[in-house]
């Protein structure tokens, strides 16, 4: 099996919006991060590739199936693992009772084996304490957890994950951290998030979407040097900058863009280097 995505040339539209017009890209095994504002594209990036939409042109194909032909589709369908932005699980349903279906789902036919998968995924995420819990008593953190816990039946090969630390405490945000770290090491893992600072904790690409394309592609490093002698310190704001320059826990003004009276430089953060890459500064200016 090729541990190989591409994407060759997609289009996308609904209605008179197009979403993206030839955007191709690679992902190989690691940990990948897709950061981009709202609007950019991401979620239905990641539609595609989960085969949940086709493209209106191009061709997607996932660890060696074309998604373009039902069977091909339905073979890759067995080797991915998708968390929806939203993962409409359903209220009813007991926390285990829905694995058990989602194996199923998964062709984990064998009631042992089934058994001992819900376990695994559970264990994962720290729910095991939960199993029998209704989902509609859950809070929404620990739907979250559920949700990745769903995605990672039947140990996907490609694991694609829309928002997954939304609403997870510092501690299960280290704990799921860890664990998609550990599956980066040997499979490819997407994840789209705002969190910056899980990009910079956690991925070895970054790839950010803007407007339907991708503007970079490179590591957590090199995103922060994109705002190299763009990052201030000073004792006041910097007039004129009030969207990007506030006040930091030590009492001191953090400027992105140009440097206030009195400044110092600082050191960017990926937050930093994506800001600038999206132009934040000149436009939060003009």
């Amino acid at each position: 099996m090729s541990l190989l995505v591409t994407v060759s040339s997609i289009s996308k539209h609904f209605g008179a919006l197009q979403v993206f017009d030839g955007l191709s890209l690679e992902l190989r095994p690691g940990v990948t991060g897709l950061l981009g504002p709202n609007g950019a594209g991401k979620t239905t990036l990641m539609r595609c590739l989960a085969s949940t939409h086709a493209p209106d042109s191009g061709r997607v194909h996932v660890l060696g199936f074309d998604l373009a032909h039902p069977a091909e589709r339905l073979g890759a369908r067995r080797k991915l693992g998708y968390l929806p932005q939203d993962a409409g699980l359903y209220p009813h349903f007991a926390v285990e009772s829905l694995a058990e279906y989602m194996a199923l789902l998964k062709e984990i036919a064998q009631p042992e084996a089934r058994r001992q998968e819900v376990d695994r995924v559970l264990e994962e995420v720290d729910l095991t304490g939960s199993r029998k819990s209704k989902i509609r008593k859950l809070s929404g953190g620990m739907r979250q957890r559920l949700g990745i816990a769903l995605a990672l039946i039947g140990d996907p090969r490609f694991l694609i994950l829309d928002e997954p630390m939304v609403g997870l405490d510092p501690e299960q945000r280290m704990r799921i951290r860890g664990t998609l770290s550990r599956l980066g090491e040997d499979r490819i893992v997407l994840l789209s998030t705002h969190q910056t600072e899980d990009v910079a904790a956690l991925c070895q690409r970054v790839l950010v979407m803007r407007r339907g394309e991708i503007v970079f592609d490179g590591t957590p490093q090199e995103v922060a040097r994109q705002a190299t002698g763009r990052v201030w310190l000073a004792a006041q704001p910097a007039p004129g900058q009030a969207g990007t320059s506030w006040r930091a826990a030590d009492g001191r003004y953090r400027t992105l863009g140009e440097p206030p009276p009195g400044a110092e430089p600082a050191e960017p953060t990926v937050e930093d280097g994506y800001l600038a890459l999206l132009g934040v500064p000149e436009e939060a200016s003009g």
